[in-house]
C-alpha cells in the first residue's frame, strides 16, 4: 500500500489541491513552514565537507542566475507575466529530491547534493535582488526596502534550516541520526505542500475567469520547453565533467514548492502557473529516465 501511495503521490497531489482548491487555500499560511521542515530534513544529511564548490557546480550556478535574467529580459516585451514566469522557472534552487533521483538513474548523489544545498542558499541571498527589481513590492517601496523585506522572508525559510540542522548534528547527535534516518518524512511533507500550492494555483486561475485562458496555456508551453532545455543542457555540461546525470538533475530538477510560493508571494500571482506546469513536466521527464533506466538494465 504505501509503495503504491509513493508512486501516484504526484498525481494524488494534483487531484486533491485541483478538487478541494477553496479549502486548501486557506492553508497556504503553512507552506513556508512547510519547506523550512523539508529542508531541515534534507540538511540533516548534509556536511560542511559535503559544500565543495567546483567548476561544473561554478557554471551551473551561471546558468541559473544568467539565464534567468536574460530569459526575463527576452520575454518581457511580450508579456510581463509571461517573463516572470519564465524567469521564476530558472531562477529557482534545485529540488532537495534531486539527489534520490541521481542515484537511481546511476549518477553521483554526492554531486547533485552539493549543488542543490549550494542552489538553495545562494538562492537566499540573490532571489531578493530579482524578486526586488521586478515584484509588486517594488512599485511601492523603494529597491533597498523591498530587497531587505523580501530577504527577511525567505533567509530563515532556507539558511535557518541549515543552521538548524549543523547544530542539531553538534549538540544532539542521537536526535541527529534519527532525522537523518527519517527522510521519507520529507517525502511527504512534499505531498503536502505540493498539494497545497497546486490548490492555490487552481483557486487563483479560476478566479481570474476565462479571460486568462491563452495566457495560461502560454505559461505551461514556455515552462515545458524551459524544463527540457534545462534538462538537456544540464546533461550536455555534465558530460565534460562525467557528471552527466548529475548534472541534468541538478540544473532540470527545481524546487517548485519554494518557485510558487515565490511568485504566488512577491509577484504577479498568475505568473505562478508557470512553475505550477513545472512540476509536471519534470515529474514526467524524471518517470520517463527512471523507467528507460529500469528498461535498460
Amino acid at each position: 500500500m504505501r509503495q503504491y501511495i509513493e508512486k501516484y503521490l504526484l498525481l494524488i497531489a494534483m487531484v486533491l489541491g485541483i478538487s478541494f482548491h477553496r479549502q486548501l487555500s486557506v492553508l497556504s499560511p503553512a507552506i513556508p513552514y512547510l519547506l523550512a521542515a523539508m529542508l531541515f530534513i534534507t540538511y540533516c544529511r548534509v556536511r560542511w565537507s559535503d559544500i565543495r564548490p567546483t567548476k561544473f557546480h561554478y557554471i551551473l550556478l551561471s546558468i541559473q542566475y544568467g539565464g534567468s535574467a536574460l530569459i526575463y529580459l527576452a520575454l518581457r516585451p511580450f508579456n510581463e507575466t509571461l517573463a516572470q514566469a519564465a524567469m521564476v522557472c530558472m531562477l529557482t534552487a534545485t529540488a532537495t529530491s534531486a539527489p534520490v533521483v541521481t542515484g537511481i538513474l546511476g549518477g553521483s548523489i554526492a554531486v547533485t547534493a552539493a549543488y542543490a544545498l549550494i542552489s538553495n542558499l545562494s538562492v537566499a541571498l540573490l532571489a531578493p535582488v530579482f524578486l526586488s527589481l521586478i515584484g509588486k513590492s517594488a512599485e511601492t517601496v523603494s529597491m533597498t526596502t523591498s530587497f531587505w523585506h523580501i530577504f527577511r522572508s525567505v533567509m530563515p525559510i532556507l539558511i535557518l534550516p541549515f543552521l538548524l540542522a549543523l547544530l542539531l548534528r553538534k549538540t544532539a547527535p542521537t536526535v541527529h541520526r534519527k532525522v537523518q534516518s527519517a527522510q521519507i518524512i520529507s517525502f511527504y511533507l512534499w505531498a503536502i505542500a505540493l498539494t497545497i500550492v497546486i490548490g492555490n494555483v487552481t483557486n487563483y486561475v479560476q478566479l481570474q475567469g476565462n479571460g486568462h485562458y491563452r495566457l495560461e496555456i502560454i505559461l505551461a508551453a514556455v515552462s515545458l520547453v524551459i524544463c527540457l532545455l534545462q534538462f538537456y543542457f544540464g546533461r550536455k555540461i555534465g558530460s565534460r565533467f562525467g557528471q552527466t546525470i548529475a548534472g541534468g538533475q541538478s540544473l532540470g530538477q527545481k524546487n517548485t514548492i519554494l518557485a510558487i510560493w515565490l511568485t504566488q508571494t512577491y509577484l504577479n500571482p498568475l505568473a505562478a502557473v508557470g512553475p505550477g506546469m513545472y512540476v509536471i513536466w519534470q515529474n514526467l521527464v524524471n518517470s520517463w529516465q527512471i523507467w528507460r533506466e529500469k528498461r535498460r538494465n
